[in-house]
């Protein structure tokens, strides 16, 4: 049985970490795409683009934020004490606001750039 739980464990823990990188290469790739966004828009001096540069960078975070919370919650589920239950609830709660306000800013930004109906 030893031999079992200590198998999934490392393979959990393997899982955490590929979840993890790829939040971290989501959040890359995001800030790169938003960088280039901000260079063309300042090369042609269109500040009015910078609303979609923002908005471009928040799609991206917002995905990353799923991916490092997913790797919360596995590093969880193989040694769950109450204090990482806790510290995972902390977690969700701080990362869940971020993406509720993130979400928040891409429809008003949205609304805002459709004009009036």
């Amino acid at each position: 049985m030893d031999a079992a739980e200590s198998t999934i464990i490392n393979l959990v823990q393997w899982l955490r970490l590929a979840v993890e990188a790829t939040g971290a290469l989501v959040i890359a790739i995001g800030a790169l795409m938003a960088l280039y966004g901000f260079g063309r828009a300042l090369a042609w001096q269109r500040p009015e683009s910078y609303v979609e540069v923002r908005l471009t960078l928040a799609r991206y975070l917002a995905l990353a934020i799923e991916f490092e919370l997913a790797a919360d919650i596995l590093s969880t589920a193989i040694a769950p004490s109450w204090d990482q239950i806790g510290k995972l609830g902390a977690i969700v709660v701080i990362r869940t606001g971020l993406n509720y306000f993130l979400m928040r800013e891409m429809r008003e930004e949205r609304v805002k750039s459709a004009g009036p109906a």
